[in-house]
């Protein structure tokens, strides 16, 4: 039994009823929902906006069911109402998106003794917000059980959410065209900022902020959005380098 703790350090986590599949599920979906009200006006404003580009409603409804993707679905629609080669918009939601490496990378040790299927489960449903709500849980010290099932909790509220909001603005968007002037511009850093705050807990995390905020301001005029990836790149080489020589060289002096 030892040998197969020490193989498999998942054996070791306690056995409550708080890890039972159903109770992770409810908590990653609650503590999703601060999360789901910042996202619930994109859904609605990307249903709104899709019919006004001209996608069909179950178009954009298969947008929302198969790509689940927000940044992705604005800039397809976007680039669909500009009559943009269907070569073009691929290419240019997949560099967008490019930011799912690293939050697949991330997930790997905790995705590696899953099965397959959940493998595929979860990879389709990691979105900022669920990888903000379960790396941040994964990565607490308690040793709970059925981290899969916390993780799709979160990632089932999102998507629910997602389409749920879609289909409001499909059908009940029309009735409100103000609601595209909604204050978009602020709402999404704003959110993204929410995310983040929490992991401001040591100097590699503040590196990796300020240099991927800078990078980003100062190569935002790259096309076809590659700013973004070069500033995750740098911010993510940012941290690498302040844990490897300032947390090590706190470590010698201690």
């Amino acid at each position: 039994m030892l040998i197969l703790q020490e193989k498999y350090p998942e054996s070791r986590v306690k056995t409550n009823p708080e890890d039972s599949p159903s109770s992770q599920f409810i908590s990653g979906a609650r503590h999703t929902f601060p999360l789901i009200v910042g996202a619930i006006p994109f859904g609605i404003i990307f249903g709104t906006l899709a019919a006004t580009a001209g996608l069909s409603f179950g178009a954009t409804m298969g947008m929302s069911l198969f790509v689940f993707a927000g940044s992705a679905q604005f800039i397809s629609i976007s680039l669909v109402a500009a009559g943009t080669a269907w070569p073009m918009i691929v290419l240019t939601t997949f560099v967008v998106n490019l930011r799912h490496m690293l939050y697949g990378a991330a997930m790997v040790p905790f995705y590696r003794t899953l099965s397959q299927p959940w493998k595929i489960i979860l990879a389709f449903g990691l979105t900022d917000e669920t990888f903000a709500v379960a790396i941040n849980r994964y990565h607490q010290k308690d040793g709970f059980a059925n981290k899969q099932y916390y993780n799709l909790g979160s990632m089932l509220f999102m998507y629910a959410n997602w389409n749920l909001c879609t289909f409001i603005g499909l059908t009940a968007g029309k009735a409100f065209p103000e609601i595209s002037g909604w204050g978009l511009d602020f709402a999404m850093p704003a959110t993204f900022i929410g995310m983040v705050i929490p992991y401001l807990v040591s100097k590699p995390m503040w590196a990796s902020v300020i240099t991927a905020g800078t990078v980003s301001i100062l190569a935002g005029g790259l096309p076809h959005k590659l700013g973004l990836m070069v500033a995750a790149l740098c911010g993510v080489a940012a941290g690498m380098l302040s844990e490897r020589f300032l947390v090590s060289q706190e470590s010698v002096k201690i």
